[in-house]
């Protein structure tokens, strides 16, 4: 009986197979709309989960300045390396502490010239954040000591005044000073947040500090702990040393913030979470367009087929019978467009993602709820024209011309 039903009802879609195309449409745009929404939103997500990961494991930014309540950093007296040095010495479950300090400089040779941030640091700063060095060598623990004018730079620095040439072994000028390219960084890209993440020179700290800023102070200090589960205690133990360097006392707040990078990634990700349930919602408002259309079109069919159904049911069809065949005719209508926006869906999530330089993450579960809810749409907007049809007085309907 199902089988004769869902061939009588692909049959009809057959005959009338513009205007069945049309009553899908909505379908089609709400289902490709969602499962691209969901994509996409997934793929944002991976990828600040990615870009968190490169920064390095189990870190904590120490930074100078509370974070007032719905409003900027406060002013705050700088860090000194002798910060970095004390948390260093008094909190043993961290595997590394790196001061670092960072200013904005022109790096030239010859007549090529570009515009990059330079990164003054101890020689940890490498393991910390987990930059590899491709080429050459990252400077020791006596040139950092020294302050001696060595750089390790980064990708786009390389190509934008070496072009295809080793820069290891050869000199560039940052500002005023010159400095020896002892290595050459592991290329990263752009981050989520469109940042060239290659567009760096990385010195030693004391040669920045001296050389190009003048001031001898720390931005702020990376902090890798030893182990993820430690994360807490470390943090609470860092506070505690940071309150008794800056003489800070009783229920005075503090001036500088303690931030846990794996805070940052679930906050961003949590954003990006809730923004991708609010587009796909948006885009779910065209399903029930859609399933309003199959309504309709279903109810014009029935009025078509006044007759046909009369004859039907004047030959002995039951009720049910007839509900079922419009029924299922609702339902292929909008299974149809489900399995058609699933595709035109994975498409455009595949276009968007490459688009925006995301990773496309597939997730089998939206196809099948895709599937399930045009199903559903074709049941509940299908049933009332399907139910009239199965309700006709048969001595009318042979009377309909």
């Amino acid at each position: 009986m199902i089988g004769n039903a869902l061939v009588l009802a692909l049959r009809e879609i057959r005959n009338n197979l513009m205007r069945a195309a049309l009553t899908t449409l909505g379908i089609v745009i709400g289902v490709g709309a969602v499962i691209a929404m969901v994509t996409l939103g997934n793929g944002a997500t991976a990828s600040v989960t990615n870009t968190i990961s490169s920064i390095g494991k189990n870190l904590l930014f120490v930074t100078p300045g509370a974070h007032r309540d719905g409003g900027p950093p406060a002013q705050a007296p700088a860090f000194q390396i002798s910060d970095a040095d004390a948390l260093r010495r008094e909190v043993f479950s961290l595997a590394e502490v790196v001061p670092v300090v960072e200013t904005s400089a022109s790096a030239i040779l010859s007549n090529r010239n570009q515009t990059t941030t330079v990164t003054g640091a101890s020689t940890d700063w490498f393991a910390a954040r987990s930059w590899k060095v491709v080429s050459g060598r990252r400077f020791n623990e006596a040139e950092d000591r020294t302050g001696k004018s060595v750089c390790v730079i980064g990708e786009t620095v390389r190509r934008e005044l070496f072009g295809g040439q080793d820069p290891v072994g050869q000199r560039i000028r940052l500002n005023k000073i010159t400095c020896d390219v002892v290595g050459l960084l592991e290329s990263k890209g752009r981050n989520t947040f469109g940042q060239d993440q290659d567009n760096y020179v990385i010195m030693p700290i004391r040669t920045v500090q001296r050389r190009l800023i003048g001031p001898i102070y720390v931005n702020y200090i990376i902090v890798e702990v030893q182990n993820e589960a430690g994360i807490t205690h470390a943090k609470e133990q860092i506070t505690q040393v940071m309150r008794t360097r800056r003489h800070i006392t009783g229920n005075t707040k503090d001036n500088f913030d303690v931030q846990d990078l794996r805070e940052i990634g679930n906050m961003l990700s949590s954003i990006t979470g809730v923004l991708t349930a609010f587009l796909a919602a948006i885009a779910a408002v065209s399903l029930l367009v859609g399933g309003i259309g199959i309504m309709n079109i279903m109810l014009v069919s029935v009025t078509e087929r006044t007759r046909e159904i009369g004859i039907r049911l004047a030959i002995g069809a039951r009720e049910r019978d007839v509900l079922l065949q419009f029924l299922i005719e609702a339902v292929v209508l909008s299974a149809l467009g489900g399995i058609v926006g699933i595709m035109l869906g994975l498409a455009g999530a595949a276009a968007g993602t490459a688009a925006l330089h995301l990773p496309f993450v597939f997730q089998p579960g939206i196809v099948v709820i895709a599937v399930l809810f045009s199903a559903v749409v074709g049941v509940a907007f299908g049933f009332f024209p399907a139910r009239r049809a199965a309700r006709m007085d048969p001595i009318e309907a042979l009377r309909h011309e």
